[in-house]
């Protein structure tokens, strides 16, 4: 896994902005089409805002696909991953050829499951843009994740440390209020992108850092994973790198 340090969030969200670029021009280049994973949340505000203004995409060439979304919530909360993306992505470039949403307010949970892993089964991912929670969670695959099923997307529990980082990043108003399950892709189905861009910033995140890059492989720390995929980058700024060993 190569990491790269940055002295303020807006460089490593350049930085970061920069890697997914070059793998969308590239996909393009030799295939005619992208298809992408975006993540959403306060870690990747200044990576999509340089994405969107990355020079050089047909964005008509485009396919995306949505990491998770909670169970029961409305696409028009505030709190909503689909709100998240259409307002700081998907508005924001030329029309994309596909968008695919997971849609944690279907009334079948499992089978708008079924529904995106039918999509995202036809489509090899060509780079996947990604963030690490508070505990160590890989999309929204909490601790002790799930690192054997191959099911593209699945209905999650959110454990309490999760729900907690929503809350204190300032989506929801109460504890009581953050949903407690989700649509989730799995950790086998992020793997399977051909690049990973990891971008992590603040010094909450930095224990899950260090346990994502220099721990062992475990479930307990569900990133951690990620030293397994053979071309996955990570930008941090200088706190989430504070423990690092030798950073």
């Amino acid at each position: 896994m190569k990491t790269s340090v940055y002295a303020t969030k807006d460089e490593m969200g350049a930085a970061a902005a920069n890697a997914a670029a070059e793998a969308i021009r590239h996909a393009i280049q030799e295939n005619a089409l992208a298809y992408i994973i975006l993540a959403t949340g306060a870690s990747q505000f200044e990576m999509l805002e340089h994405l969107v203004a990355a020079e050089g995409i047909d964005w008509r060439k485009v396919v995306m696909f949505h990491l998770d979304e909670y169970i029961g919530l409305a696409p028009d909360h505030p709190a909503s991953f689909r709100k998240y993306l259409k307002e700081r992505f998907v508005d924001k470039v030329a029309p994309l050829r596909e968008v695919h949403f997971v849609k944690g307010n279907a009334g079948d949970p499992a089978r708008e499951c079924g529904k995106l892993a039918r999509l995202i089964g036809a489509h090899p991912i060509d780079v996947a843009c990604v963030g690490i929670g508070e505990n160590g969670h890989l999309a929204f695959n909490d601790p002790p994740a799930d690192f054997e099923t191959e099911e593209p997307y699945l209905v999650v529990e959110l454990d309490e440390r999760c729900r907690r980082q929503q809350l204190d990043e300032g989506w929801f108003e109460t504890f009581e209020k953050v949903p407690s399950r989700a649509l989730s892709m799995s950790i086998r189905q992020i793997l399977k992108s051909k690049q990973i861009v990891v971008t992590v910033p603040d010094e909450r995140k930095a224990e899950a850092v260090k346990n994502a890059l220099e721990g062992p492989v475990t479930p307990d720390c569900p990133a951690s994973i990620l030293q397994q995929h053979p071309d996955c980058v990570l930008f941090l700024d200088e706190p989430a790198a504070a423990l690092l060993v030798g950073k």
